[in-house]
């Protein structure tokens, strides 16, 4: 079955465009500020305890995350670019829960972890790999 956006219920492409544009604004966001050296992010980096030279490598790993996850097809991509949202926010909030950080530090990104489980759910089927048992062989 191919399901692309145009044949969907309008619920569910609000609640992808949704759900995907909160991931992307917070990865491409708080990329740029680490990428920037934003103060607040260098201490809250030193404060989880991650080096120094962590903060412009996660930078540019949330960029390319979010930019992957925007981008139209690329499926293979885009399946790794959530692999690693999902590894940083669920390092974000064992990283908060670990240093004592109680409240909005560890819950924030425990929601941003339900926003992501809805993007990559509801992505449409041009946004997906499609299983090696539906590829037709001749």
């Amino acid at each position: 079955m191919n399901i692309s956006l145009r044949n969907r219920p309008t619920a569910l492409v609000a609640l992808y465009w949704a759900a995907t544009a909160v991931i992307f604004l917070v990865f491409m966001g708080s990329g740029i500020a680490l990428l920037a050296g934003a103060p607040a992010m260098v201490a809250g980096m030193a404060h989880l305890g991650y080096p120094a030279y962590f903060i412009p490598l996660l930078g540019v790993w949330k960029v390319l995350g979010a930019l992957a996850i925007a981008a139209p097809r690329l499926p293979l991509v885009k399946e790794w670019a959530y692999a690693g949202i999902m590894f940083d926010l669920t390092g974000a909030v064992t990283s908060r829960l670990e240093v004592g950080d109680t409240g909005m530090d560890a819950v924030l990104p425990a929601l941003f972890i339900v926003a992501a489980v809805a993007s990559w759910t509801l992505r449409p089927t041009d946004r997906r790999l499609v299983p090696a048992a539906s590829v037709h062989r001749p």
